[in-house]
């Protein structure tokens, strides 16, 4: 196995704890106030938000073991501002949620990267 250095893990798992917390002030409360109230396609993504922050809780304890949920943070913040923030900022510009959704999005695209430990993940998962 590679080793991935002290500095990395703990960086990994401050990623992790970071998601956690962001997910759990900006999401959890909303998701516990709509609980038995609707069920629309809101109610199925806090849900799944509400997921995918226990999955990081996860990671803070196996950093390495819950990669890919980190992996799949990166790629669904830079396929949401590709296909869906910036056609709508070159057009009509962005509004108020687009904005809010589009700053953290940026942060987890600038983040991420410098967190994840590309060697083990290209040697772990791709070779």
């Amino acid at each position: 196995m590679e080793d991935i250095g002290k500095v990395k893990l703990y960086l990994l798992r401050a990623m992790y704890i970071f998601i956690f917390v962001g997910l759990g002030l900006s999401n959890t409360p909303e998701a516990i106030s709509e609980m038995g109230v609707s069920t629309d396609s809101y109610t199925v993504i806090n849900a799944m938000l509400m997921g995918f922050m226990l999955m990081s809780l996860l990671g803070a304890f196996y950093p390495l073991k819950m990669l890919p949920i980190l992996m799949f943070e990166l790629l669904w913040k830079i396929l949401w501002l590709a296909l869906f923030a910036l056609p709508m900022y070159l057009n009509a510009g962005l509004d108020e949620y687009a904005m809010g959704v589009a700053f953290a999005c940026i942060i987890g695209v600038v983040l991420t990267p410098i967190v994840l430990p590309w060697h083990y993940i290209i040697n772990t998962y791709f070779n």
